[in-house]
């Protein structure tokens, strides 16, 4: 998984999970510029309106957390909690 972290287009993951990929990175950074010509390839590579909703909503959800944390001063978690949550993530999911 580390490798579509570095590079998603070498990476092994399948040609519509790098789509949505490349999409969610647009939101991330260029949402103001998304129209419906961005959603015509996701759905072509099969996903559904639904499937695109929640990434927008899972980006901008990481968006806000991120910008709260930075500015209540909230201190940043260390590394070997972020693996004991990625650990326990990976087992369990984020449903507790």
């Amino acid at each position: 998984m580390r490798q579509a972290l570095e590079d998603i287009d070498r990476s092994s993951l399948t040609s519509a999970e790098k789509l949505m990929l490349h999409f969610v990175d647009k939101v991330n950074h260029d949402s103001p510029h998304i129209t419906a010509a961005d959603m015509q390839p996701l759905h072509a590579a099969g996903w559904t309106d639904e499937q695109i909703w929640y990434a927008i909503t899972a980006c901008a959800l990481f968006n806000f957390y991120n910008r709260w944390i930075d500015a209540t001063g909230v201190h940043a978690l260390s590394d070997e909690a972020h693996r004991a949550g990625g650990k326990r993530s990976a087992a369990t999911g984020y449903v507790r």
